[in-house]
């Protein structure tokens, strides 16, 4: 492992980063063909709240927070913390004395694949937090690791600079280089969504706005009246 701390990592599109908060995460992930989930074992520890920006990425050795102490001299104004840990860690790496410093720097909230604590503090502070677990077990600064190199959370890889957004359904990954095609991607989806939305409002049906209807017939399935007893 390399243990190294990369500066000046590139920005994205800055409204890139704000339409994509705009559309949120699971309208993000279907458009860009069910990709970029950061899986579904990383939950927020609040309701209601949405960010987007800059992955300014930590690798640490589990239950040792050292490396994100490092990583908060590289953050600025909009970017998320995201931490990996080089093997599984349920300790509790993040609280509110790290939200306090990030919050000075401009930074909206953290993703971390091990746990947080400080739960409560970090709902009253209004600091984004999605986590795999909460943990009051605390950690050690002993071990060295990396600063802004990609890292793995749920199989998908973040680049540092990628756009990661995260809401109630979760967080997805955006590649820098893909935020225009996201964007594009992410709006149509969300046109042709407004409109079955307004359909449905309408009362048209699923089955047959989708065409659904000669797909039940092939799979063999059948209306039948209710008799009783059946």
């Amino acid at each position: 492992m390399r243990t190294v701390i990369v500066t000046d990592v590139p920005h994205p599109d800055a409204d890139h980063v704000e339409r994509l908060r705009s559309y949120g995460v699971a309208t993000i992930h279907e458009a860009l063909g069910r990709t970029g989930s950061l899986g579904p074992d990383l939950r927020p520890v609040q309701q209601g709240l949405t960010i987007a920006g800059r992955a300014v990425t930590a690798l640490c050795w589990p239950g040792d927070n050292l490396m994100i102490h490092a990583a908060i001299e590289q953050c600025g104004p909009g970017d998320v913390l995201v931490v990996a840990t080089v093997t599984p860690s349920g300790h509790g790496m993040f609280g509110d004395l790290f939200a306090t410093a990030l919050r000075h720097r401009g930074v909206p909230g953290v993703v971390i694949d091990a746990g947080v604590r400080d739960t409560e503090t970090l709902r009253e502070m209004g600091f984004g937090a999605w986590s795999r677990h909460v943990s009051p077990q605390g950690t050690v600064k002993a071990s060295a690791g990396s600063v802004n190199l990609p890292v793995v959370i749920g199989g998908q890889v973040v680049e540092p600079g990628d756009v990661v957004v995260a809401d109630d359904d979760g967080v997805v990954c955006v590649p820098r280089l893909r935020t225009g095609e996201a964007v594009d991607a992410a709006a149509a989806r969300a046109a042709k969504e407004d409109a079955t939305r307004a359909a449905f409002e309408e009362g048209e049906l699923g089955l047959d706005r989708y065409g659904l209807r000669p797909l039940l017939e092939r799979l063999g399935v059948t209306y039948e009246p209710w008799r009783e007893g059946r």
